[in-house]
């Protein structure tokens, strides 16, 4: 099993935390996030998930589909982030991976409530697909940001 980063984040850290059961799609996926520069977090189960989740501002959720689940139903994780107000997952791009999808399908994601879906045969492409999908949301984001920024700063 590949190592993951449990140390302390800090504010210049691009946080990513998995909620994978397959091994072979945690290891594809951890070794895209170390590339691609992301402190990773792992969770074991779904209470472990949602602890870390609220703990911080992930950049970047991997979930899998049937994560500690034999059917897409008793995924308590993807219910928990479906069912979590949009200011509280806003910061994080989410990312289902299952056998059941065609990956980037928009309407499987939008169906999902999530960014973007990835078909498991397909993993060994994660890491374009992450720059992809991350790059998009920042762009789609970007207006929105700033003007959060300038209302904090008091100029709107």
């Amino acid at each position: 099993m590949p190592t993951i980063d449990q140390d302390i984040l800090s504010p210049s850290d691009k946080p990513a935390l998995l909620g994978l059961s397959t091994i072979e799609w945690q290891a594809y996926t951890t070794a895209a996030l170390k590339e691609l520069r992301y402190k990773i977090h792992s969770a074991d189960n779904h209470d472990d998930f949602k602890y870390k989740f609220i703990q911080y501002h992930y950049n970047v959720v991997l979930l899998e589909e049937l994560f500690v689940s034999t059917n897409p139903d008793e995924n308590l994780s993807l219910k928990y982030l479906q069912n979590l107000p949009m200011n509280m997952r806003r910061h994080a791009v989410i990312i289902l991976i299952g056998k059941s999808f065609q990956t980037l399908n928009p309407m499987q994601a939008f169906a999902n409530s999530v960014h973007a879906v990835v078909n498991g045969s397909e993993i060994q492409a994660i890491s374009r697909i992450i720059q992809k999908v991350v790059g998009e949301n920042d762009l789609f984001l970007d207006v929105f940001r700033d003007t959060q920024m300038k209302i904090r700063q008091g100029k709107v």
